[in-house]
């Protein structure tokens, strides 16, 4: 971490407190590059990458009147997208052997301060409020997709859904998610991605 950035990275987080978009745009561009290096590196998948990277600052944003509290945000960055993926993988390791490889490999670590189990459970809540407002073969996708880690293609295969539909659901439910859980309006998390990953 820069010395400048550190000197200012607490007003970032009051000004993201806020609401500041530009704020939140400053803190992204500052940590993405190191979180998505790392969580290509345990998942080896670009797409699933993008994905991680996505839902870790979509938490982020929705927790942002809290992050002060955490002594060391931008680590507590690194928890969440670490896990995220460690997440992921467990759910890919369907053999024993492979599940062992996995922990031998990356042992589980979490952040274990009150503070941020309290913002995890907040989100976590949220999120779940959020999904109850949804049909229910919206939830059911979704959950599928996120919480079992299948691809677009076994979703398709289980639920008889074609892949354009599952993906037209999967982006309908990540809008109403945003909007729930008051991502920014001007500044999404998509355009803050699409100009990290085509600059």
């Amino acid at each position: 971490m820069t010395e400048s950035f550190q000197h200012n990275e607490k007003e970032l987080l009051r000004l993201m407190a806020a609401g500041d978009e530009a704020a939140f745009r400053r803190f992204f561009d500052h940590y993405a590059p190191s979180i998505f290096t790392l969580v290509e590196r345990l998942t080896r998948s670009r797409p699933d990458t993008e994905e991680i990277l996505q839902d870790t600052f979509m938490k982020i944003w929705s927790m942002r009147e809290k992050l002060a509290d955490i002594g060391q945000p931008g680590h507590y960055c690194y928890v969440i997208a670490r896990n995220m993926a460690m997440d992921r993988l467990r759910k890919f390791a369907r053999e024993k052997t492979l599940q062992n490889s996995i922990r031998e490999m990356f042992p589980q670590s979490h952040d274990h301060s009150a503070e941020a189990a309290m913002i995890s459970r907040d989100y976590q809540l949220r999120l779940n409020e959020a999904l109850q407002q949804l049909p229910p073969k919206q939830q059911e996708v979704y959950r599928m997709s996120r919480e079992n880690g299948l691809s677009h293609e076994e979703i398709s295969e289980q639920t008889g859904l074609s892949k354009s539909r599952i993906n037209n659901i999967l982006v309908a439910v990540l809008k109403h998610i945003k909007s729930r859980l008051g991502l920014p309006s001007g500044l999404t998390i998509l355009g803050a991605m699409a100009h990290f990953f085509h600059r």
